[in-house]
């Protein structure tokens, strides 16, 4: 590790090495908007943004709730806020009255930055059912008697709307901070401080916010661009949310802290990334699976030149093997990099490395990054496990979250007394310390006293023709405790039944692990960044067989 990422480092130092070593050298270009910065142009727009937020009245510590696609001014906004000690609440572009409620209230946040709307939904008139006198307030000092830490509500888009300042305005008010006043502040920012909150999903419950340090998300997002080899001659397509982690750290700091060059989609859309790849030389690209099915299986793949990218990466979810060699095979590229994590780990423990073997490529998760500490542990017990016995990953190091906001009792459920992490996640370290995931706790199947793991038999079914994607799922029996439930998305042309399940089954799984019941859908119920929601499909699984409970 270079000398600078040695010691742990705030966002604005890290911007400023950039800034130094390649201020000329192309930034950020968001996709559609003409927007294109150079570092130095970058850098620039962070420090008036910062500026302007100071003369709004925003303090160091304070929360700025960004709900928003990946527009321009987006990452500006983040490190707006990192310089002068605010910390960023990503807000999920899902989310609607109730979750939005929630979370204003939850967090506690002063200010709210966000769009006037987004294909058919008005985000300004969101925000007027949650604050119906809204339009009556002045301008920088909303006062609601709903959110009473609630001060600012600002529109990235120009508007007229009563008691939201627009953007623009903001970078106006930046002359009244004087250079020293700015530096000031932001001398007072350290490596320690809170400046990144991300809410989980709440699929086990109320979602929780993940406070994520200055230093975490820095050496996470340098380390994993150490794995992929990131310099500042890479263009790296980020298509992913910004308000997730993978597009924040897997996207963002690594590119920064490598100088290379973002190439920013505001949504993901198949064809905006093959013409983004050819057009502005892209040379790796990010993605979730569904990302790279889409992209291979549009009508206008073969139109395009893919000849400058040298690499992919693909996380978000479990990451198939059949797909990935061929993505590798029909892009012509070589390299692939697949992390695993979870936000509450900034987010990376886990990453394949340029030189990992097939087997290891295509089939685990790759090794700890440097100075992460991975074991594997019993689940009921919490002890640790020797290599090649499956139990729950944890890891501890730097990258652990700082905790949950306001929830004192889930970060010790989530944080042992000595700083493990406990991800819920099921999985096996080798004895070279590679790292497979089996699944999620939650997710596991037990039919007869019998362990069953949904990735194993997804990974077996994929090999079946006819079958271009699969999800499987417990539903309960009167007589295993769980059958089994496999929800299949057919190749065009093909028709899949149980029994044609059962026939490729025969000698390859094991009888216990063969799917019951074989439901085929269109599309997988999915998260904003791509995620497969299985509680969902157990949900409907319950639906469609509630005889087996």
């Amino acid at each position: 590790m270079p000398s600078f990422y040695i010691q742990d480092r705030t966002l604005g130092q890290m911007l400023d090495e950039t800034v130094r070593r390649f201020p000329d050298r192309d930034a950020i270009i968001y996709v559609g908007s003409g927007t294109k910065q150079t570092w130095r142009e970058f850098s620039e727009t962070v420090e008036k943004l910062g500026r302007g937020l100071l003369a709004l009245g925003v303090k160091p510590g304070e929360k700025i709730a960004l709900w928003a696609t990946n527009v321009p001014y987006w990452v500006a906004m983040l490190f707006a806020a990192a310089r002068i000690g605010a910390v960023l609440l990503a807000v999920n572009t899902n989310y609607r009255d109730h979750e939005l409620k929630y979370l204003i209230s939850q967090s506690e946040c002063e200010n709210f930055v966000c769009l006037d709307s987004f294909l058919d939904y008005d985000y300004i008139a969101a925000l007027d059912r949650l604050i119906p006198d809204l339009g009556e307030q002045p301008e920088g000092n909303v006062r609601s008697a709903e959110f009473p830490k609630l001060r600012r509500v600002i529109c990235i888009r120009e508007t007229t709307h009563p008691g939201i300042i627009s953007l623009s305005k903001v970078f106006e008010l930046s002359g009244r901070v004087s250079q020293h006043e700015y530096d000031a502040v932001c001398s007072g920012v350290v490596p320690s401080d809170v400046v990144n909150m991300q809410y989980t999903s709440g699929t086990t419950g109320v979602p929780k916010g993940v406070m994520l340090t200055h230093a975490g998300i820095v050496r996470n997002g340098y380390s994993i661009g150490e794995r992929e080899e990131l310099s500042e001659n890479d263009r790296v397509v980020i298509p992913v949310p910004l308000f997730h982690c993978f597009g924040i750290v897997l996207g963002v700091m690594a590119c920064v802290s490598h100088g290379a060059a973002m190439i920013i989609l505001e949504s993901f859309s198949p064809e905006k990334v093959m013409s983004s790849i050819e057009a502005e030389k892209a040379t790796v690209l990010y993605g979730v699976p569904s990302n790279f099915t889409a992209i291979l299986g549009h009508r206008r793949f073969k139109q395009y030149d893919y000849g400058s990218l040298r690499a992919i990466l693909m996380s978000g979810s479990v990451c198939p093997e059949p797909l990935i060699r061929q993505v590798l095979r029909t892009m012509g590229i070589d390299a692939v990099y697949i992390p695993y994590g979870l936000t509450e780990a900034s987010p990376v423990i886990t990453m394949t490395a340029a030189g990992d073997t097939d087997a290891h490529r295509f089939f685990t998760v790759g090794k700890a990054l440097d100075h992460v500490e991975v074991q594997i542990r019993d689940v009921a017990t919490g002890s640790p496990l020797a290599p090649g016995t499956p139990g729950e990953v944890c890891c501890r190091g730097y990258n652990v979250m700082k905790g949950y906001y306001n929830m004192p009792e889930a970060t010790a459920e989530a944080i042992t007394s000595d700083g493990w992490l406990k991800t819920g996640d099921l999985g096996v370290l080798d004895d070279e310390g590679y790292l497979t995931i089996t699944g999620r706790i939650k997710d596991m199947i037990v039919r007869g006293g019998e362990n069953i793991y949904p990735r194993e038999i997804e990974e077996d079914l994929l090999r079946m023709p006819g079958i271009s994607d699969i999800q499987v799922v417990g539903v309960p029996s009167k007589r295993y405790g769980e059958d089994v439930v496999a929800f299949i998305i057919a190749a065009q042309g093909y028709a899949i039944g149980a029994e044609d399940i059962r026939e490729f089954c025969r000698g390859r799984v094991a009888w216990h692990k063969v799917p019951k019941y074989v439901v085929c859908v269109d599309e997988f119920p999915k998260t904003a960044n791509g995620k497969v929601q299985k509680i969902k499909l157990r949900e409907r699984a319950l639906e469609l067989f509630p005889d087996a409970k």
